[in-house]
């Protein structure tokens, strides 16, 4: 077996090398197979190649692979063929799997790749996602048409356990703990102990997680017996051939300037996450887009997890192609995070830069250079999932030299190559007018503007909050009043600026943003000498050869 991958029992002895097997190598259903197809999944993921073949063999498996890996669908496939196998004996129906994960972000992605994979049999095959804060007896109709696959959080499964609205004693096959580094760390080790006690005493078991912690230690002792462990020692992000990396020379009076051109121009094209260093940068540069016509949403940490949990369904979903996050360290681990200044309390059961897919993001840019290494690797991991290619830009002023050369030595040394980062070939010059322009819009963005824009969102969660709606039903003057309150001003709105006059834009650049183009006039000698209209312009097009200033993009 090859030095990067291991597979091994507990008493880690190693297997013989196996060729790699393709999803119709695997013997599974036709209908699987097609969903995959339908996904656009030519190959298994390492983790699924190996993954897949032990959990059919029934084995016990825990699992230790980096995000963006292809994990879920590593245990998700082995459950649905084992379900759809049943089904031929199978005399009525019954919960035949449990997917648990710390928090109700990852449960519903869960939730969306077993509905995808289900696709061609969800007739014979149903999941439901429980994780959601509803009432026990709004989810009762959901649980009492037992449905094969459940997937919840382990505080949440516990309470219909113990409300009898689910019972699993003498049914369940398989359970599945995603994510499992962190299931104790949100709180959960006294809710799993008791989930396992309404287990039968024989089933499959699988543990997910990026990491081998302790608290990972701890749940294979409990769940897992004599399990396969499969280790992929792989470099934690997808290897430069997949993933470019480049920086951009910007100090900080530059950086608003130098977004604002690319966005406009198109130079950047795709879902883009922008990360910053604070929530407050967040909201600065949301309102500094937003006057240029550029419309971005923000996941904001201290914000309730269904806000969060909005925001990144409104990227994924298209609504909007740009999100805005801060640093992803209060992000991924809020119950680790702590801040003197603030007292409020954040929902352990939510998680964002961990756990949540970002699905189909092209593009990565440090607006605020990472601050260590791992917030690097976290950020830039966001995307290149799977097979797919992405980018990661980053600003980088003078003070962030440093930091750069520290993330760049370390990524040298895990991919053993010389070069890593390229430069990003940027000329402010050229570009002139949108610095002017990006100075005022910038200056425009004050902290009165940017507490506003909070207080703001702040109230229409209040407003759209389900557990506050009886609250209001009982004091309607209360919900009257916050409706009537004075209306928030943030930064004035001037339509002018929207429109990128073409004056400002290079001349090499107007045929990439699409300005300067007017209607073609009739030319009789090309009509004479039959050359098409398609063909004039690929001619154009040849004889004016555009060295671009975009970041390469891969379809």
């Amino acid at each position: 077996m090859s030095a990067d991958k291991r597979i091994a029992t507990d008493e880690e002895e190693e297997d013989e090398e196996e060729k790699p097997k393709n999803f119709h190598e695997m013997e599974l259903d036709d209908r699987i197979l097609k969903a995959v197809a339908k996904l656009g999944w030519l190959e298994p993921t390492l983790i699924q190649e190996k993954t897949i073949p032990l959990l059919l063999d029934g084995k016990d498996v825990l699992v230790r692979a980096r995000t963006g890996s292809g994990k879920t669908a590593a245990f998700a496939i082995p459950i649905i063929q084992k379900i759809l196998s049943g089904k031929q004996t199978q005399m009525r129906q019954e919960i035949k799997a449990l997917i648990l994960a710390p928090s109700k972000e990852l449960c519903k992605q869960i939730h969306q790749v077993v509905s995808d994979l289900t696709n061609k049999c969800s007739r014979e095959v149903k999941s439901v996602d429980i994780s959601s804060p509803l009432e026990l007896n709004a989810q009762k109709p959901l649980l009492a048409g037992k449905p094969d696959i459940v997937i919840a959080t382990p505080g949440r499964l516990l309470q219909h356990l113990k409300a009898n609205n689910v019972s699993v004693k003498k049914t369940l096959e398989t359970l599945v703990i995603d994510e499992a580094d962190l299931v104790f760390s949100f709180g959960y080790e006294d809710d799993v102990k008791s989930v396992l006690a309404y287990l039968p005493t024989v089933y499959q078991a699988v543990l997910a997680s990026a990491t081998l912690s302790e608290d990972v230690l701890l749940l294979k002792a409990l769940v897992l017996h004599n399990p396969a462990i499969l280790k992929l020692e792989e470099p934690p992000l997808a290897p430069p051939s997949q993933l470019a990396h480049y920086t951009l020379a910007a100090e900080e009076n530059d950086k608003a300037a130098i977004l604002y051109a690319l966005l406009k121009l198109h130079l950047v094209r795709g879902k883009t996450i922008i990360f910053v260093n604070t929530v407050d940068r967040c909201y600065k540069l949301k309102l500094f887009l937003e006057q240029f016509g550029i419309p971005t949403c923000v996941l904001n940490s201290e914000l309730p997890a269904s806000a969060r949990c909005r925001a990144v369904t409104y990227f994924n979903s298209g609504t909007y192609d740009i999100i805005i996050a801060s640093d992803e360290k209060a992000l991924e681990e809020p119950f680790m995070v702590k801040d003197k200044k603030s007292k409020r309390r954040k929902d352990n059961e939510s998680g964002v830069a961990r756990g949540i897919d970002f699905q189909f993001v092209s593009n990565v840019i440090n607006f605020d250079f990472p601050l260590d290494v791992t917030s690097y690797i976290h950020r830039a991991g966001r995307t290149a999932r799977g097979k797919n290619q992405g980018t990661a830009l980053s600003f980088v002023a003078m003070r962030e030299r440093s930091l750069l050369d520290e993330v760049d030595t370390q990524l040298k040394e895990g991919y053993n190559r010389e070069n890593i980062f390229k430069t990003y070939q940027f000329k402010l010059d050229e570009v002139e007018g949108f610095r002017y322009r990006a100075k005022d819009a910038w200056k425009a963005v004050t902290r009165i503007a940017v507490r506003e824009a909070r207080l703001k969102e702040i109230k229409q969660e209040v407003l759209n909050c389900e557990k506050l709606k009886g609250y209001f039903e009982e004091n309607p003057k209360d919900l009257k009043s916050l409706r009537q309150d004075k209306a928030l001003h943030t930064v004035r709105q001037q339509p002018h600026l929207k429109d990128v006059p073409e004056y400002i834009v290079p001349q090499t650049l107007k045929r990439i943003a699409g300005i300067g183009k007017r209607k073609r006039k009739f030319d009789r000698e090309a009509a004479a000498t039959g050359s098409s209209a398609s063909k004039s312009k690929h001619l154009a097009r040849a004889s004016n050869p555009l060295i671009s200033l975009s970041i390469p993009r891969k379809k």
